[in-house]
């Protein structure tokens, strides 16, 4: 089986690529941030990330790392929509110090292609779940490039095309038949 990671700041079109990705036969992972965010909204917390960073962003390392440690054989690819890694990103976008055993584990992970999508203006929107402007997501997109190449792990940009175009891209790019 190949993982294939898809990543990007807020409202780069992943979920949407995803969403197409699984409609093509690809096993998908989807994101999971906004099912916390929206649970802990419930309980009277606004927005756990900014509330409690270092609390979210364990909850959400360990629920995107169970994800990846799952072996589907169901199909010959398996698409994540943002990893484990992602959390560490944004941790250091905020200047937040990363707890020392997301670094370690971090360390064990690795994908056969990871794909970014980069900040795209004519297509980002804000919603409840993700309250970072545009101008944010600049600096996000460089967070995530940096924190991928500390882990030596490279990353292969999609352009900014058509969803249908994206697809065919990243099929190209993996050999998928």
């Amino acid at each position: 089986m190949k993982k294939i990671l898809i990543t990007g700041g807020p409202s780069t079109g992943k979920t949407e690529l995803v969403s197409q990705l699984e409609r093509h036969g690809f096993y998908c992972f989807h994101e999971i941030s906004r099912e916390i965010t929206q649970k802990m909204r419930k309980k009277g917390i606004k927005q756990f990330f900014l509330e409690n960073p270092i609390k979210f962003s364990k909850e959400l390392f360990k629920l995107r790392y169970k994800q990846y440690k799952l072996n589907i054989n169901l199909s010959t690819y398996s698409v994540y929509d943002r990893g484990p890694i992602d959390v560490l990103a944004y941790l250091n976008f905020k200047n937040i110090e990363i707890p020392k055993n997301l670094v370690s584990t971090s360390k064990k992970i690795n994908y056969d292609y990871i794909f970014i999508l980069r900040p795209w203006k004519e297509i980002y929107i804000n919603d409840s779940e993700r309250y970072e402007t545009f101008e944010q997501s600049l600096y996000i997109d460089k967070s995530l490039q940096q924190t991928y190449e500390s882990f030596n792990l490279s990353l292969t940009e999609i352009p900014k095309i058509s969803t249908k175009e994206r697809i065919k891209f990243i099929k190209k790019v993996v050999g998928y038949e």
